[in-house]
């Protein structure tokens, strides 16, 4: 008994092409459930905790009161980010507020300098947020990367502030527990 017969069927009854095929799909369907069955498809020796700071100016009163309600939050962990709709792994732990220093700064045909306030009776809040990150290269928080300068929005489900500047950004290997 011949492996292969005169028109190129395995055993007479199977073409190559079709087993290659066949193989080839048991190949990707077990790749497939594999790293769907991984926790969040990826190795959790990449995951890292990032610690950041995130500072807001120019916030009325009103509005950091109405923040320091779910700040740290009835979880005690802190008040849930959330990006397009959807929760992110990261929580606002904290929230301080700073009387806002800002104004205009202008110098009079003499060489005085005179400084104006612009808004008055505004805070400067500073938002201490706790993410898990899966890539440590990129440090994504929801859609936003994080690095230190770089403008960020603070979205939970019960604020909203743009415009924020991150201010520090510590790393730490996230450890499963």
């Amino acid at each position: 008994m011949k492996l292969v017969d005169e028109r190129g069927k395995l055993f007479g009854k199977l073409n190559i092409i079709d087993l290659l095929v066949i193989l080839l799909l048991i190949v990707a369907v077990a790749l497939i459930g594999w790293k769907v069955t991984r926790k969040d498809g990826a190795s959790n020796v990449s995951r890292t905790i990032l610690t950041y700071t995130v500072e807001v100016q120019g916030v009325d009163k009103e509005v950091y009161e109405g923040i320091k309600a779910y700040v740290p939050g009835e979880s005690g962990i802190g008040d849930q980010l959330m990006a397009n709709g959807e929760m992110v792994d990261a929580y606002v732990t904290d929230v301080t507020a700073k009387p806002h220093e800002g104004g205009i700064t202008m110098t009079d045909v003499n060489g005085t300098t005179l400084t104006f306030p612009v808004e008055e009776d505004t805070l400067d809040l500073s938002f201490t947020i706790q993410a898990n990150v899966v890539n440590s290269v990129t440090n994504e928080v929801g859609t936003q990367e994080v690095r230190i300068g770089k403008t960020h929005i603070v979205k939970t489900v019960h604020f909203e502030l743009s415009n924020g500047i991150i201010t520090t950004c510590e790393a730490e290997p996230w450890a499963e527990g």
